[in-house]
């Protein structure tokens, strides 16, 4: 069974009304990511329907989006952290997540973008109380960082003391990533269409970090491989040979995509469904 650490159902069914039904077709277990209760709802009807039926399951993830900021309304933050609380605090969630910090600016992209990083403070709020309530319930988080390690850095004395960081589409570099591990974060790193479009420190992380912390990810319908629209499930076969492939070339475990499968759906299960893993035979 194939694992995608990382996607948002809700918005690729406004693009591909089938897209429950392929990934139910295809066993793709994945972790979904929602920021307001209409998107959780879905999900959760998503993953409760898929338990009963047996299908390959649904992680549910719930933040406030480091971008929103950007587009304003932030009287809006208050009701979606309560939200975030009554999850939390109703077990009803299996990561904090997307949350992090987004200071990607390129004058060559929308305003929008460009106001991500005059955002930071907001940012810095969202991301302490997200923290906090990760915390206070014991569950993993899944982080959006751009052009923002330093500010993961700062708070590894708590992120230390989660069950798992996930780095949603990892960006930093290798050294980073090995340095997150030394200072006891058990941190994973997820790629996705990114290594298979030329970027290269995705593609040097990829290659260097170890095995047991690599994670694969779609980022659906986000992150399209070339030539696509949007990315969906399908692509996650194409990321999977892609990361082999970079593993292999390197002399490093996973470069056998069966190997690679098996390792990074572990890595799944053992963040996102801790209790679940231990009735799997790897």
């Amino acid at each position: 069974m194939a694992s995608d650490a990382h996607a948002h159902p809700f918005d690729l069914a406004g693009r591909f009304p089938d897209a429950e039904n392929e990934r139910r077709s295809l066993g793709i277990a994945c972790a979904a990511s929602a920021w307001n209760g209409e998107q959780f709802a879905y999900h959760q009807e998503l993953a409760r329907s898929a338990r009963q039926e047996g299908a390959a399951p649904m992680a549910l993830c719930f933040a406030v989006h480091p971008q929103l900021p950007a587009a304003g309304n932030t009287s809006s933050f208050a009701p979606l952290l309560e939200l975030l609380e009554t999850l939390a605090a109703g077990d009803e969630l299996n990561a904090i997540g997307e949350t992090g910090f987004d200071l990607y600016n390129d004058a060559r992209e929308t305003s929008l973008q460009n106001a991500f990083r005059a955002t930071e403070a907001v940012q810095d709020e969202l991301f302490a109380a997200h923290l906090e309530t990760a915390l206070r319930y014991g569950l993993p988080m899944v982080l959006h960082v751009r052009r923002a390690m330093h500010k993961v850095f700062a708070h590894t004395g708590a992120l230390k003391k989660l069950p798992a960081v996930v780095f949603h589409s990892y960006s930093g570099t290798v050294g980073e990533g090995e340095a997150l591990l030394r200072r006891g974060i058990n941190a994973y790193f997820s790629f996705g269409a990114s290594i298979l479009l030329n970027h290269k420190g995705a593609i040097r992380s990829c290659a260097a970090l170890p095995l047991d912390h690599l994670l694969l990810e779609t980022d659906a319908p986000y992150q399209p491989l070339r030539g696509k629209a949007f990315s969906h499930w399908v692509d996650l076969s194409v990321i999977l040979r892609g990361a082999a492939g970079i593993r292999k070339e390197g002399g490093v475990p996973g470069g056998d995509p069966e190997e690679l499968e098996a390792a990074t759906d572990k890595n799944f299960y053992r963040i996102f469904f801790p209790r679940e893993i231990h009735s799997k035979v790897w």
